[in-house]
């Protein structure tokens, strides 16, 4: 971008902020010379746990393994049905097919952009078996409904953490609801590695033993598997990352909040709809997505300001060429889901990003608006 543009996210900086703390962490790494199932391993995920309000953490290679471990482990598998959402990224929906279960897709609550669970109802039968809410942008599902729903119905819930690291449903925080939750360290995410990394978090210690073995080839110890498991193991220098990261989490999120105030203050009534956070919940703004019925012009006006967007996500995973088709539909259809991806963009929005910054954002914004035909 040229110079005095905003980018929509700048890693290096993040990187810069957290060099010491890095440099330290990664530094002990070293000084032990184990570099796979070591000491911060075992320490991220005991933070980890602790930071969500359960007991177990089990670090796997990617937030997509996170998942689908989880409906392994959980006994989700051929024939059964996972009742999710396709206003989401790819990743939700590769982790069912990968555990070899069926995808239903249903469409989305219209202010908070998650699972609609009434939807979620009407769709289940006797072939479901788990409900995959997806805490989107960092905003969590209604798990109220959701948990019930489960209980009534005697369902697995599994929480889609990738985009909610510290956000909160109630007095919980996301991934402590569900029998489990998956998170994502993907290097953009708000708790972030230098490369993939992920994890799964639970109160059922049955559960996360299952997890522990699946993770490493069924070892239940050297060279001895006790069931067919996999290759999926969160190495010790992105643990170490993520060790340095977690006590400045918190902080994080409450810059991304303030960024997220002023500007959804800022854009009452403009060319765009800013997001809403749902009454008695914690939204943590990992990406702060509004909606126009402009949106070509808007996003066009904003690039001639030097204000990079992007869309999150333009394409409705079932209308992506690599899943239409092996997904089922549930009642009613995803017309909301689809009005969402002509609609939808995602302004820049994360610690790093100057209060200077953020009023440029403001301010193109406001041009924008001014300018409607």
């Amino acid at each position: 971008m040229s110079e005095g543009s905003v980018p929509f996210l700048d890693l290096k900086r993040r990187v810069e902020a957290l060099r010491a703390s890095l440099e330290t962490e990664v530094g002990r790494v070293f000084e032990r010379g184990r570099f796979i199932m070591g000491d911060s391993g075992a320490e991220i995920e005991r933070e980890l746990a602790k930071y969500c309000g359960v007991a177990h953490g089990v670090g796997v290679a990617s937030g997509t393994d996170a998942l689908w471990l989880a409906l392994e482990a959980l006994g989700v598998g051929p024939g059964d049905e996972v009742v999710t959402v396709s206003n989401t990224c790819a990743p939700t929906i590769a982790a069912v097919l990968k555990a070899g279960a069926i995808p239903v897709l249903v469409d989305v609550d219209p202010q908070t952009l998650t699972m609609d669970p009434a939807r979620a109802e009407a769709a289940l039968n006797p072939r479901s078996k788990c409900l995959l809410p997806v805490h989107l942008y960092g905003e969590c599902a209604d798990l109220g409904a959701l948990r019930d729903l489960s209980e009534r119905r005697g369902l697995i819930l599994l929480e889609d953490c990738a985009q909610a690291h510290g956000a909160e449903y109630g007095d919980r925080r996301a991934g402590s609801v569900g029998h489990a939750g998956a998170f994502s360290f993907y290097p953009t995410k708000n708790l972030w590695a230098l490369g993939d990394a992920g994890m799964v978090v639970t109160d059922d210690p049955a559960l996360a033993e299952r997890l522990r073995l699946l993770r490493n080839y069924g070892y239940g110890e050297p060279n001895r598997s006790v069931l067919k498991g996999y290759n999926s193991r969160l190495d010790e220098v992105q643990a170490a990352v993520l060790l340095a990261g977690l006590s400045r989490l918190d902080d994080w999120n409450d810059r991304r909040r303030s960024i997220a105030a002023r500007y959804t203050a800022a854009f009452q009534g403009s060319a765009i709809t800013p997001p809403m956070e749902a009454e008695g919940a914690r939204h943590v703004y990992h990406l702060y997505v509004v909606r126009s019925t402009e949106r070509q012009r808007v996003r066009e006006a904003l690039h001639q300001r030097g204000i990079e967007t992007m869309i999150h996500y333009p394409v409705p995973v079932h209308r992506q060429e690599g899943y239409a088709g092996l997904a089922r539909i549930g009642p009613g259809g995803l017309a909301l889901t689809e009005r969402l991806a002509s609609e939808i963009f995602s302004l820049p929005l994360y610690p790093e990003l100057t209060d200077h910054e953020v009023d440029r954002v403001i301010e193109a914004v406001t041009a924008a608006s001014a300018s409607r035909g």
